[in-house]
């Protein structure tokens, strides 16, 4: 008797404790809107930026390609590490949101050389902009995507 009801206890700890079901069939379209939201978001922190800042026309990181292929190319990678963690992780969201976090880490490390050598003529208020552009990212990034690919009864 007491072996079943343990048994049951356990069935019933296991189905709440559960990741989230994912639909990964839904990153055919949450994909592309994650990037895009990326661009969007990065753009308006460059706007505001060089609006500030007013940085030399020829700091490259606060023109318009720069920011744009970042954003693109740091979201798509999201989006393909999210997908890969749904496939290999036991629980996708906490250990794609684990690895976020320390992509962006990672991140800055560019940033504050840049800051520190003043490269391209930039310095800490560049560096900063450019780490609010990477946060911005990394928000959407793990924010945006899981919620649109997890099912409604599991957010």
């Amino acid at each position: 008797m007491f072996e079943s009801r343990l048994h049951s206890t356990d069935q019933a700890a296991s189905t709440t404790d559960e990741p989230p079901p994912l639909q990964f069939h839904r990153l055919l379209w949450a994909g592309p809107l994650t990037v895009a939201v990326s661009v969007l978001a990065v753009l308006l922190i460059r706007d505001v930026a060089v609006a500030i800042l007013k940085p030399d026309p020829l700091f490259d990181p606060l023109g318009l390609g720069a920011p744009v292929v970042g954003a693109t190319m740091g979201s798509a990678l999201a989006v393909f590490a999210f997908r890969s963690a749904g496939r290999y992780s036991l629980d996708p969201v906490r250990d794609y949101r684990s690895l976020a976090w320390k992509a962006l880490l990672v991140s800055f490390v560019p940033d504050v050389v840049l800051a520190m050598g003043h490269w391209f003529g930039g310095g800490w208020p560049e560096a900063l902009a450019l780490m609010a552009m990477h946060i911005a990212v990394w928000a959407i990034c793990v924010t945006i995507l899981p919620g649109l690919v997890t099912t409604k009864e599991h957010r």
